[in-house]
Order: C-alpha cells, then sequence, then structure tokens
C-alpha cells in the first residue's frame, strides 16, 4: 500500500455554540458540537464522520471487488447505523444490498455474496476501528 499523505484546513467560528468547516482534497464539510454537548448541532459531529469514512472505506472496496469479479451489478445502496452502549460499546452494522442484472447465474450470486464479506475484511478503516474495539457487522443482500 503506498503511503498516504491528507492535508486538511480547519477553521472554527465562535464558541462552542459555533460551527467550523473541513476542507480537504475532494471533501468540505461543516463541523459542529452535538446540540446535546452544547453546541449548535449546525454541522457533523466527530461521530458522524467517524463512521462516513467507515461508510466510504467499504462501499469503494466493495464496488472494486465487484467490478475484479466482472459481476453484473445493475445497482448498490447500503443503510449503516452506528451505536454506542455501555453493554456493547461503540458498533456500525452495514446493510450492503446489490442488484444483480436479471440474467445474473447462481455463481455471480454467490460470487457477490462472498464480496460483501471480503470488502469488510479489505476495507483499511473498518480494519483500524476493529483494531480499537469497534464493532463491525455486515448484513448485506445481493438481488436479481
Amino acid at each position: 500500500m503506498a503511503d498516504l499523505k491528507t492535508n486538511l484546513k480547519t477553521v472554527w467560528y465562535g464558541n462552542t455554540k459555533g460551527n467550523g468547516k473541513i476542507q480537504a482534497n475532494n471533501l468540505e464539510t461543516n463541523i459542529a458540537i452535538p446540540e446535546s454537548l452544547g453546541g449548535s448541532g449546525e454541522g457533523a459531529e466527530p461521530k458522524g464522520l467517524l463512521v462516513s469514512s467507515a461508510v466510504a472505506c467499504y462501499t469503494m472496496t466493495l464496488v472494486a471487488m465487484l467490478e475484479a469479479r466482472k459481476l453484473p451489478v445493475a445497482g448498490l445502496t447500503m443503510d449503516s447505523e452506528a451505536s454506542n452502549s455501555k453493554e456493547e460499546g461503540f458498533k456500525i452494522i452495514h446493510y450492503p444490498h446489490i442488484i444483480l442484472s436479471a440474467d445474473a447465474t447462481e455463481d455471480q450470486i454467490q460470487l457477490a455474496n462472498r464480496a460483501i464479506v471480503a470488502a469488510d475484511k479489505g476495507c483499511a478503516v473498518g480494519n483500524m476501528l476493529k483494531k480499537a474495539d469497534v464493532q463491525i457487522e455486515i448484513k448485506g443482500k445481493v438481488f436479481i
């Protein structure tokens, strides 16, 4: 894997009730302290950004694996949810839904199902989070 260097620029306006902006190569997003913690809530909060990174990594890894297997993908959507509790700790669940073309074979359906699992193992961000004791589950489905 090549070395990765990312430069981000952050600007903050005001106090805890204020908000800020993060800019990087192809990213520009507003950030804010959540209302529940005394902030304005007028922007993304850290846990949301963290989960967004995991979602983007898993999705891009899955797309690359589906393409490498030359599968007839007609569509791909994914919902994800994150929770944090004393009992289970921090947990992310991805629900990828792969739609294959109507002429997909049983072998292609199985390859897509295996790609759903393999993408979890191949996602660098997810692997870093797992080392920090974040639980990541994948509950994917393949449709024709």
